[in-house]
């Protein structure tokens, strides 16, 4: 059994980058190649030990109730907190303190998308006594984190410090937690964890990072990185160890008709339907979606109950 058993999984995030395509579900909630994008992280957590996930909502509650209609995922209990109005990370996590048992927890970013060792995280907070563990890469987005080598502790954030030391670092939006923390929180207060990060630098408390370039991540912020993730799925095939439960290309529910011609970097959600010689290339097409008969789409997403005819690229539909 894990040393850690409780995760928060922040699922409140707006995607406002995404636009349309998050007007009616949350963020963390986009089916990537038919899994909703959060249970990607839910199995990374389940992978090192989680046994209780608590998720925070805000837009859209409604579709975590439908997709998670018995509050558990895969035998495990997932608790979700409302938040009437955002919180932000810090007041996020204070908003859900009791569910957390005063135990070290995991807190970890609802949409991203990453198969990074959990695991190996856990053991270096829990071994450095660290308060906070960043997870930290090299590379893969934007470097804002500078890390005192020696010491392994976070030295600044975004240069706001000055520090003297580059922000080499991209911080993941993964990072493990000891109890403590929640004293630093004011309560019902809507606030990020950075300037509570920036003031423990600023004491030399124990705000650590460990740097984890194995595995991939990914921030699926953008139209463009979200239909190059099931380019990238369509390429390895299955997906192995990214994937878990639920994934699929084309769901068994969706009625194709045989002269339909379907790229291999294409998705298709449940009980989708697509007509006669209709032509999908790199597109993703949600549940309940029908596509008429001779229309031509490409690098299109099509969200959940939408008919769509004629010619399209590019959109969002």
């Amino acid at each position: 059994m894990s040393a850690i058993r409780n995760a928060f999984v922040l699922g409140a995030g707006l995607g406002t980058r995404l636009k349309t395509l998050t007007a009616r579900l949350p963020k963390p909630l986009i089916p990537v190649c038919n899994k909703p994008l959060i249970t990607f992280a839910f199995d990374q957590l389940l992978q090192a030990g989680v046994t209780k996930l608590v998720v925070n909502t805000h837009h859209c509650p409604e579709a975590y109730a439908r997709i998670f209609p018995d509050a558990q995922y895969a035998g495990t209990p997932v608790h979700f907190a409302h938040e009437p109005d955002l919180l932000e990370t810090a007041g996020g996590i204070k908003n859900v303190e009791s569910h957390l048992r005063n135990e070290p927890f995991v807190v970890y970013n609802g949409d991203i998308l990453s198969d990074l060792p959990v695991e190996t995280a856990i053991r270096h907070h829990l071994d450095s006594g660290n308060e906070v563990t960043l997870v930290l890469r090299s590379a893969d987005g934007p470097l804002s984190i500078a890390l005192d080598e020696p010491s392994g502790r976070i030295a600044d954030i975004s240069s706001r410090l000055h520090s003297g030391l580059l922000p080499k670092y991209l911080f993941t939006g993964i990072y493990v937690v000891s109890p403590q923390f929640f004293a630093r929180i004011p309560s019902g207060t809507k606030i990020s964890v950075i300037p509570i990060f920036l003031d423990m630098i600023r004491r030399g408390e124990k705000l650590g990072g460990i740097v984890i370039n194995e595995g991939r991540w990914r921030d699926l912020g953008t139209r463009e990185q979200y239909l190059a993730v099931h380019r990238h799925f369509a390429e390895i095939g299955d997906g192995g160890a990214e994937t878990g439960a639920g994934f699929c290309r084309i769901h068994p529910t969706a009625k194709i008709a045989s002269s339909a011609k379907i790229s291999p970097t294409t998705a298709v959600g449940s009980h989708a339907v697509v007509g006669e010689n209709a032509t999908l290339t790199n597109c993703i097409l949600w549940e309940h979606v029908e596509i008429a008969q001779g229309a031509i789409l490409q690098n299109c997403i099509v969200t959940a109950g939408r008919r769509v005819e004629g010619t399209h690229a590019d959109e969002d539909l």
